[in-house]
């Protein structure tokens, strides 16, 4: 009877230790692991463990996975759509991988997501038009991937967004002016694009920005006279674009500038005062 006893405690320990996830989760994860070659990471799975000894994992007190970082991993291959099921995900960093393909459409199901960094793959096709549905991210940052097309126009819905870093891809059109609704955002880095048109004077409106940077794209005209409100910024790039006119009075204008950056075309010749342009989407 003793021994029948220890048996069954061992069994129930056993349980308790392996069932650390729901099961739905798990399949998740694995799909993940199928999808981007999972034998060949530089530190891989060992499916003989619980998931949370699953490297780059991390769990809540309720066995739910909040987080994952599998940065720097040789991550090679596309996301699967099951990644939604994790419901419960807060930080997806994928960066620094080989990872390829469109995002899945069910990746704007995840709306606990806080972090989303996929940045340095080879992702293409278009950013999700119904990202704005991430309502709770505070970090989005999608460079050095192959993304085209337009910068969607729901992005303006993300009202937590902190930081959108969207530099070195393939996108094209104008800047939106819903982007003058992310009150919160400090950082919009847009460089190295084909984004083109004025930069609209709603840009005004986000007086938590401290770093804008626009360079090697095709926008033109004059710079929006709201540009000046923008007294946090700490960089300011614009060069090689359109621009027209003289601005060099417009560091003077942005008292804790300590990064700018004109085109030379731009810091002589006269004076320009600050227009503002048609800002028409």
């Amino acid at each position: 009877m003793k021994t029948l006893k220890l048996t069954l405690l061992c069994c129930l320990l056993s349980a308790f230790a392996f069932a650390d996830v729901s099961k739905t989760q798990k399949e998740a994860l694995i799909a993940i692991y199928n999808a981007t070659n999972g034998d060949s990471w530089n530190k891989s799975w060992d499916f003989d463990q619980p998931v949370a000894k699953w490297c780059g994992l991390t769990l809540d007190k309720n066995d739910n996975i909040v987080g994952i970082d599998l940065s720097f991993n040789n991550l090679n291959g596309t996301l699967p759509k099951e990644l939604a099921s994790l419901t419960a995900l807060k930080f997806l960093n994928l960066s620094f991988n080989k990872l390829e393909g469109q995002l899945p459409s069910t990746l704007t199901l995840m709306v606990n997501l806080e972090d989303l960094k996929l940045f340095s793959n080879n992702f293409s096709g278009a950013i999700p038009t119904d990202i704005g549905s991430l309502t709770n991210l505070k970090n989005l940052e999608l460079y050095n991937n192959n993304f085209f097309g337009e910068i969607p126009v729901s992005i303006g819905n993300l009202s937590k967004l902190e930081s959108l870093i969207l530099s070195s891809n393939q996108l094209m059109g104008k800047l939106p002016s819903s982007i003058s609704n992310l009150k919160a955002l400090k950082v919009l880095s847009v460089f190295d694009n084909s984004l083109l048109g004025a930069i609209p004077s709603s840009i005004g409106q986000l007086t938590q920005l401290e770093e804008l940077v626009l360079s090697n794209n095709a926008f033109y005209g004059s710079l929006p006279n709201e540009l000046a409100q923008l007294t946090n910024l700490k960089t300011l790039l614009l060069s090689n674009n359109g621009f027209k006119g003289n601005y060099t009075l417009l560091k003077e204008r942005l008292p804790n500038i300590v990064d700018f950056d004109l085109d030379a075309a731009n810091m002589k010749g006269a004076l320009a005062t600050l227009d503002e342009e048609d800002d028409n989407d």
